[in-house]
């Protein structure tokens, strides 16, 4: 199926698409800032620069797109239009989200992901519910963690 708009405003939506301070980001930084949580924002030093970093407790927090990093959710969709190539775009940012998650956890860090779908979307779950899990977690010791949206029922 061809692409509904044009080549050029494909390119310009498509450029306005950024990886910092996205809205999943913004809601988990303003609702663990108000836990009293402190942390760093996209540390460059670290392997996949992850979102947060909470350097007291050894631990980092990714939030993950759903269809950058295609999750087995509905908020992923593989699009119609040139296939192959976000085929291979996608199975890369998962290649580097696995050896990123691998090194920080060789280094001593814990990971935890949150998923877009736990904060939008049909299958969303409480902001509350989500910033106690992250905030359980990282009370806790476990060295990985991750929410995504509520199961859904076999239809």
């Amino acid at each position: 199926m061809p692409d509904i708009v044009d080549t050029a405003t494909r390119s310009r939506m498509m450029s306005g698409i950024r990886g910092k301070n996205t809205k999943p980001e913004m809601l988990l930084r303003q609702g663990l800032h108000k836990r009293g949580l402190r942390y760093r924002l996209h540390e460059k030093t670290l392997p996949g620069k992850p979102d947060l970093v909470f350097a007291r407790m050894q631990a980092v927090l990714f939030a993950h797109g759903c269809f950058w990093h295609g999750h087995n959710c509905h908020l992923f969709r593989m699009p119609s239009t040139r296939p192959e190539f976000w085929a291979a775009k996608i199975e890369r940012n998962r290649e580097v989200d696995q050896r990123s998650t691998a090194a920080l956890l060789d280094g001593g860090w814990r990971v935890g992901v949150v998923w877009e779908c736990a904060l939008k979307g049909r299958t969303r779950l409480p902001l509350d519910a989500v910033l106690d899990e992250c905030q359980a977690w990282l009370a806790g010791s476990d060295a990985y963690f991750a929410v995504g949206g509520m199961p859904q029922a076999a239809s």
